[in-house]
Formats: C-alpha cells, structure tokens, sequence
C-alpha cells in the first residue's frame, strides 16, 4: 500500500491517471472497427495566464518518455522553446503533434498535457523573474508550496526558466547542480540568540559554502546584519525575510543595509532577499542595493499554460472542431524578430515580412514508430537556450 496519494510511473504509464471517458472512447473504437483509424493531433494554447506575451515551453522530456514505446511519431518544438500562443495572422500555434492510430495514444492525452501545462508555466514565470533580475542571483525556494512528490519537477522547471539554483536536494539531485539555502528562522530560535546561532551555522557549513546568515529573526535588520557580519569572519551574505507587517518599505531596509556594511568595510557581504518577492518589485530593490532573491510560491505555484490537444487530421483529411484550425502544419520563428508564422504543411518555408530572414522550423522529430530519435537534453543546456531567447 502506498503511503502517499500519488500515482507511480506505472500508473501513470499504463493510463490509470487518464480521464474516464478516454477508455470510453477506447472501447467505442474498438467496437466499431476504428482501432487503426490514423489522426494527427496538435498540442497548441489558445492564449496565456495574466497577459503574458510570451511563454516558455517545457515538460517535453516527460512527455517523450510517457509517449516513447508508443507505436507513434511525435514531433515537438525544442525543450525551452519561447513562443506565442499565435502566429501573425491569429493561427494558433503548434507545438507538438502525435500522428498515429488514435486508439494507441487517446490514453495519454491527461498525462500529457499535465506534463507540459504545469512544468511550462512554471518555466515561464521563472523566466519572467529572471529577466527583472538580469544578472543578480535568483534561487528558487518554492518546493514548500507544491506536493513533495513533484519537487524534482518544480525544480527543474524553475532552473531551466532561469533560477540559478533549487532548494530541494532531490531537485538538485535531478539538475545535476548542488542545493542551495542559508539558514531558517527556526535555527536561531532555538538558540534564542542571534550571534549564538550565527557562530553555530558558521561552524557548520563545510570549507568553501557560500555562508549566507538570516539576520531578522529578534531585532532591527541592521542590527543583525552587522551582529553576522563581525560574528561570522567569511560571510558571503545576507539574507533578509522580513514579513510584511514589519517590513515597510522594503527597499529602504536594503538601501539601509548596504550603506552600514560599506561604511564598516563589509563591501564584499552581498544582501539577499526573499519573502513574497513579486516581480515588480524586483526593480526597485536591485536600485536599493539587492544582490540576489529567493523566490518561492510566485514560481512553484504560477498559473499553468493552459495546453489542448485536438486531432486536426483524420486518415490524412484535414478536420477540426470550431475555434481550431484544420490541418497538419509547420511551425516556424523568424530568429532575428522571434514572430511566429505557421503554415499548411508542404508550403514553402516563409520570409519573415519585417526584416526579410528566411524563418526557421521549430518542429522536429523526437519519436520514429515508437522510437526515439533525439538525444536527452541537460537541464543547463536547456535553460542556456531559454536564457539566449528572452526578450530584452
């Protein structure tokens, strides 16, 4: 018996955490002779959570892994693609198309699109804060807020959308990167003081970790800061969590903070903040004197990409439902003004109508008649592809 309420790879390998009526449709095919009636289906999203202009595609690697041994091909956009919902000309965009007999993959429409909504738009708020953040460090703290079961994903995800390092030991684990934090509020508590829990922390970390204290548990963040700074010889930073009911203005702590540590010859110890960090903040504490954040629920907890996956072909007649768009497409991106244009497949490949490059299709085959057909990508060679395509 399991211990907790998640489903196993089996499971989710073998359908069980599919939506009930896609056995339905299984037996319903089966029955009426359509068990090797040929679609071809499209991943697409008809438009993004909160405004969002732009989107980052991920949860790919898990979906050729769930579709992999399938008897069919797939194509997709490279993981850590970023994209619109839609072409120039109002097209929805494809990003992924399964071709084969619908009663071999009809199972693993549910898994598939958890896959790539939840991992994408966590991908996609990381690299929202990634680009306010510019070159200051971004960590992400967010496991807390998730199911423990899917911290590796959360993890993962956050890091290829841009955050430099995860908490989570099994996320890390997963990246191939080492786990990064400081030190809970909980550590100075129980030594009910400050400067004891400082050395203690100090004592602790191993020869050449970044030590970064947290220094507002008891008193003024000044205070504690400077308390850290003369406490621990090797400080790197400082990390300041300041709730909001005592925190004021945020930047004007920071700003605070940075002109006590120059002005004590602490040039060098680096402040960090976390707590609720939105994105608008971002700008105004990096002005303060801010050298990096941690940032949790707003990344682990972001809106998903609403995906769907809608056949779009029938034995190769074009078809769809209203508010689609029939046919087998390309999908293609002019590389110097990242637009989008998508076209029936076999028409030519366009010219990019603004700066006149020839635009580059986006579609490749990842899954041969089951097979797979591309190499795994690293977590670090993916989130570098997402960093070279965010918008400036």
């Amino acid at each position: 018996m399991k211990s907790f309420f998640t489903a196993t790879d089996d499971e989710i390998r073998e359908g069980r955490t599919t939506d009930v009526y896609f056995t339905r449709t299984r037996k319903i095919l089966e029955k009426n002779g359509l068990k090797t009636l040929r679609v071809s289906a499209e991943i697409t999203s008809s438009e993004f959570p909160s405004a969002w202009r732009w989107g980052v595609f991920t949860g790919v690697e898990e979906a050729i892994r769930l579709l992999e041994g399938r008897p069919v091909d797939v194509y997709a956009a490279r993981e850590g693609t970023v994209f619109r919902t839609k072409s120039r000309n109002g097209v929805l965009v494809p990003m992924m198309y399964i071709e084969g007999a619908y009663y071999d993959f009809a199972l693993y429409e549910t898994p598939l699109l958890g896959f790539l909504c939840h991992s994408s738009g966590i991908s996609t708020v990381s690299a929202r804060y990634r680009r306010r953040c510019r070159d200051r460090s971004l960590l992400a703290f967010g496991i807390r807020r998730a199911h423990p079961a899917i911290a590796p994903m959360v993890d993962r995800a956050s890091f290829i959308g841009g955050c430099d390092s995860v908490s989570s030991i099994a996320g890390a684990k997963a990246i191939g990167v080492e786990p990064q934090g400081t030190m809970p509020h909980a550590s100075v508590l129980v030594f009910g003081d400050s400067g004891k829990a400082f050395r203690a922390y100090s004592e602790a970390v191993p020869e050449g970790e970044r030590k970064i204290a947290l220094a507002d548990t008891f008193s003024d963040e000044r205070c504690e800061v400077m308390l850290a700074a003369h406490t621990i010889g090797d400080l790197y930073g400082v990390r300041l969590d300041t709730p909001r009911s005592r925190r004021g203005s945020l930047p004007s702590i920071v700003s605070e903070i940075r002109w006590e540590l120059n002005l004590n010859g602490k040039r060098d110890v680096r402040i960090f903040v976390s707590g609720g960090i939105r994105e608008e903040d971002i700008d105004d504490l990096i002005a303060a004197g801010a050298d990096g954040f941690g940032v949790g629920t707003a990344i682990s907890n972001a809106p998903v990409i609403d995906y769907s996956m809608d056949i779009v072909e029938v034995e190769g007649r074009a078809i769809s439902k209203r508010g689609k768009f029939p046919g087998r497409k390309e999908t293609y991106r002019c590389p110097t003004c990242l637009e989008f244009d998508v076209e029936p497949r076999g028409a030519p490949v366009p010219v990019c109508p603004v700066c006149g490059s020839r635009e580059e299709a986006l579609l490749r085959k990842v899954i041969s008649g089951g097979k797979r057909v591309t190499a795994e990508e690293s977590p670090a060679e993916i989130r570098e592809y997402v960093l070279d395509q965010l918008p400036h």
